[in-house]
């Protein structure tokens, strides 16, 4: 959208504007970090389009997949008659395989459902609904299995003094304060999507829940971002829904994997009047040609922000993307499995950062083992 001020309007004619020449341009609300997750996504699709780069991933996966040998073509015919019959048995077992996976997030259904308590007493905690007993804050760490009794009492006794002198030097937080914020900025993953703009809102996020699609109805979940309340947002959450498809594609049923996600639908946030990140006003100096008088245009554009996220790229129903579009979806999908397997059922473990520990030493062993070709 454009604004002139009435003064404007009044000063100058609609005919006028032929002869408006753009003087300078300036943008506000801006800096350098926010042009991170954009210019990111500028270099990914860059460098998929460079010839050079695209030959060399080429070379890389036909040397992982190997190359035909020719043996199958020098085969006799009733031979290959043969191999045909294997490979409509492989078709039907990719059927199969679908069913299996089908079944699986029926099971992941079930358990989710004994999860939730937990993952409810967990939230209760993080936003001080509840106080554990001293009980449930008993933690035995592995170097104090090695250690003496008498030396874990003194620890103990020391860490209790310098516990109180803090408590008296400061106020006492409620619950766990930016537990969420914390986990985001702790991974890679989702860290790239933050702006210095989305942190002072995400420390009101208190919870975020995974809701699989209920018995009979097409395989999906949703991601739950329940925040309390704020004055940038009026929604208490925030939603995001993934459509997932576990059946072979009958025109390449080969290439079957297990459950796929084919769209991804957000929501409508309900945004505090000039407290939405996800634009940006920018102001355009434009001088008249003839009369020399400069006036300044102001329009609203989007903005880098973590809360894009709410706002994917629809999918056309013939499913034809552009590649800016392909690139921005690929990388939703993963993170949105990313969030549901990994950050909801571990996140105290990346809000301390040993998860990201274990996931390093996962891609070490992977390496060892030699069965790890992505990034390090």
């Amino acid at each position: 959208c454009v604004s002139w001020s009435s003064k404007d309007q009044a000063e100058m004619d609609p005919a006028d504007m032929e002869d408006v020449e753009d003087v300078e341009e300036e943008e506000t609300g801006e800096d350098e970090n926010s042009k991170g997750w954009s210019l990111s996504r500028q270099l990914t699709v860059q460098m998929m389009q460079n010839p050079q780069i695209l030959a060399a991933l080429q070379e890389r996966l036909d040397g992982l997949n190997g190359s035909p040998s020719g043996y199958i073509e020098s085969l006799p015919k009733v031979v290959k008659r043969r191999v045909n019959a294997l490979k409509n048995l492989q078709v039907k077992c990719a059927h199969i395989e679908a069913k299996f996976y089908e079944e699986v997030h029926e099971l992941e259904r079930k358990y989710a459902a004994l999860y939730q308590p937990l993952f409810d007493k967990r939230s209760e905690i993080v936003k001080a609904a509840y106080e554990p007993t001293d009980e449930e804050c008993e933690w035995k760490a592995d170097e104090e299995e090695e250690l003496t009794v008498s030396k874990q009492d003194e620890m103990k006794e020391k860490a209790k003094l310098e516990e109180e002198k803090k408590d008296e030097e400061k106020e006492d937080p409620k619950g766990i304060p930016e537990f969420w914020l914390t986990v985001f900025k702790n991974v890679d993953l989702l860290s790239d999507m933050l702006q210095e703009h989305d942190e002072p809102i995400l420390k009101h996020l208190q919870d975020i829940k995974v809701k699989f699609s209920d018995p009979g109805q097409p395989m999906s979940f949703t991601l739950e971002f329940h925040f309390e309340a704020n004055d940038f947002f009026t929604n208490t959450v925030l939603t995001k829904t993934y459509k997932m498809r576990s059946e072979p594609d009958e025109s390449d049923p080969f290439s079957f994997d297990g459950p796929e996600i084919m769209c991804c639908t957000g929501c409508t946030i309900d945004w505090t009047k000039g407290k939405n990140v996800t634009l940006k006003t920018i102001k355009k100096k434009q001088k008249h040609k003839g009369r020399g008088t400069v006036r300044t245009v102001t329009k609203t554009v989007p903005n880098d922000s973590f809360f894009n996220f709410f706002t994917p790229p629809e999918v056309p129903e013939n499913g034809d993307l552009d590649e800016d579009s392909e690139a921005v979806l690929a990388a939703d999908f993963e993170i949105g499995h990313f969030i549901r397997e990994r950050i909801v059922p571990r996140a105290v473990l990346y809000f301390t950062g040993e998860a990201i520990e274990d996931d390093d030493d996962d891609v070490s062993a992977a390496v060892s083992a030699g069965v790890w070709s992505g990034p390090l």
